[in-house]
């Protein structure tokens, strides 16, 4: 435990400032972990860490420029070192295209959580494994009978960010991030399924329809099929529904798209915004006070981007829809880059829903299935990266279970392929829709964590070639 409290460290650090302006930020966090390989732990342990980043702002005659320096493990001590790096680095910087005045005229408030700033860090520990490893020790003994192997990690985090700035703003958040991934075998490491599982506290984790899922895909890949690469219509669960749309988010800008630089681009320095994306009623939204999905309600940006800006911090968030009813409504913004577009100013949000308007009407993925006459049914995709950002186009793998259904049902596993899609032309290709679950997107689940997202069938999905990944 640190003995300097992290509130301490943000106030010395402004005590010190001598430039003309200052914002500091201190992350502490702990984070506790669980590892298994073969139906049995292998590791656990507990961590914790403090980084304190202090951005200094200096005004000039062409305008204001920032330094911004970061350390791990500050002592009280070492605090004005920090400030004076931060200091001279904003000196030695050219004026700062994204300057802005800093954010002000916010009362301190407690947090969401009903902490005050000076009020100690939230901290996680291996207790919050109470419930979730004997279920875990439960699902061993289960697979040890199933002759199968279960290999995995979980893992929970907490960060409590403390935000102080010289404009007088004080703001806290404290954030929980909890994820699961399982993966089962066959004793001859033939096969391969994989589940997981995004949490706040592992509360809501469960273990036996985990591994349920897992007993069900090792199942339908005892019987293997052998497809061409070609076009499919396919079923996405939500995990790979959540990987493509949490990177159309990332290329959502709303500057880049402005000066043509992305698929939301039209000619002229104009945006898609205002265009339909798909015919289907399909909401993309963000919100803070999302339930189960609760992210920062203000700025805590520790650098500036082409979708964020170390001016804006404490900036308030609020629900912000980037897609309505299947149009275009919103692109990722700052202050400066709305003020260049003309573009409304909706900076991003830690969290991403995708949904329909009548969820009560929306099927599962298993009714889903039962009503395929023919198609592929994914497992999650990994391995993704960009082809081209002027359409958004992606390739990637399958992975841990690709299956054939026929006439409803579930026959066989099928080799992996690489894919190429773009998340934007597959939003016009959607023609059914699921009910909207939290998930764990494979591939981006470890930079977002905070989504909730439906199954989807779309026709056409681009198996570019036969992929040897198991």
């Amino acid at each position: 435990m640190n003995a300097i409290a992290p509130h301490e460290l943000v106030e010395r650090a402004l005590e010190l400032s001598r430039t003309d302006g200052c914002v500091v930020i201190a992350d502490e966090t702990s984070s506790a972990n669980l590892r298994w390989a073969a139906n049995a732990l292998t590791t656990n342990g507990v961590t914790r860490g403090r980084r304190l980043t202090v951005i200094a702002t200096v005004e000039g005659p062409d305008g204001t420029s920032a330094g911004v320096v970061a350390r791990e493990a500050v002592t009280l001590d070492e605090v004005e070192s920090l400030v004076r790096a931060a200091e001279e680095a904003a000196r030695a910087a050219e004026p700062a295209e994204d300057a802005q005045p800093l954010v002000a005229d916010r009362p301190s408030a407690p947090a969401a959580s009903g902490y005050g700033f000076t009020e100690a860090p939230v901290e996680t520990s291996i207790e919050v494994f109470a419930e979730f490893a004997p279920a875990l020790g439960e699902a061993f003994a289960r697979a040890r009978t199933a002759g199968q192997l279960l290999y995995g990690f979980a893992s929970h985090e907490f960060t409590t960010s403390y935000l102080g700035t010289s404009s007088g703003l004080r703001l806290r958040h404290d954030q929980p991030t909890g994820s699961v991934e399982i993966n089962a075998k066959t004793a001859d490491l033939g096969a391969s399924a994989w589940a997981g599982a995004a949490t706040r506290d592992f509360r809501d984790v469960n273990v036996p329809e985990l591994h349920e899922q897992l007993t069900q895909r090792l199942a339908w890949g005892q019987k293997k099929v052998d497809l061409p690469a070609g076009r499919y219509e396919t079923l996405l669960p939500p995990s790979a529904v959540a990987d493509l749309m949490v990177y159309l988010h990332w290329s959502s800008g709303g500057r880049d798209a402005a000066e043509g630089q992305t698929v939301f681009s039209k000619t002229g320095g104009a945006t898609r915004i205002g265009e339909k994306l798909t015919e289907l009623p399909l909401t993309l939204r963000a919100d803070p006070a999302e339930p189960g999905l609760q992210a920062p309600p203000f700025v805590l940006a520790h650098s500036s981007g082409d979708s964020a800006s170390v001016f804006d911090n404490g900036l308030p968030l609020t629900a912000t829809d980037w897609i309505r009813d299947g149009e275009l409504v919103n692109l990722i913004t700052t202050r400066h880059s709305a003020d260049l577009t003309g573009l409304p100013l909706t900076p991003p949000i830690d969290n991403l829903v995708l949904e329909t308007a009548d969820q009560s009407a929306a099927p599962t993925l298993d009714e889903m299935i039962a009503r395929t006459e023919r198609g592929l049914l994914l497992t999650c995709l990994w391995y993704i990266r960009e082809v081209d950002p002027a359409t958004l186009l992606l390739t990637g793998l399958t992975r841990d279970g690709v299956y054939l259904v026929e006439n409803g049902e579930v026959v066989g596993a099928v080799n992996n392929f690489r894919f190429n899609e773009s998340p934007v032309d597959l939003l016009g290709r959607i023609t059914e829709v699921g009910r909207t679950e939290p998930c764990l997107p494979r591939e981006w689940g470890d930079y977002f964590n905070r989504v909730a997202m439906p199954p989807v069938r779309v026709s056409g999905f681009n198996m570019s070639s036969v992929s040897q990944a198991s």
